[in-house]
């Protein structure tokens, strides 16, 4: 119906601006041994993103495409 027809302009402003992507806050080099058993914890990292407080953002982790059939190597999240 023609008559039921309006328009409006709506202007939206975003405050909040992604400047800086999450990153690592230090360099993680993992060995492994060669004697490590099957479900050994080998590292823990964690990620930090500058436009965020520490409380209110979570991080998740996975692992690539191509290596998620490997079943020597999986990623646990820790709820941490």
């Amino acid at each position: 119906n023609p008559e039921k027809i309006s328009e409006v302009n709506v202007h939206i402003q975003v405050l909040d601006i992604n400047d800086h992507a999450p990153e690592f806050p230090k360099y993680y080099e993992t060995f492994v041994c060669e004697n490590a058993v099957s479900g050994q914890l080998i590292q823990t990292i964690s990620a930090v993103d500058q436009d965020d407080s520490p409380e209110s953002h979570r991080f998740y982790y996975s692992l690539a495409e191509e290596a998620t059939n490997n079943s020597h190597f999986t990623v646990k999240d820790n709820q941490g």
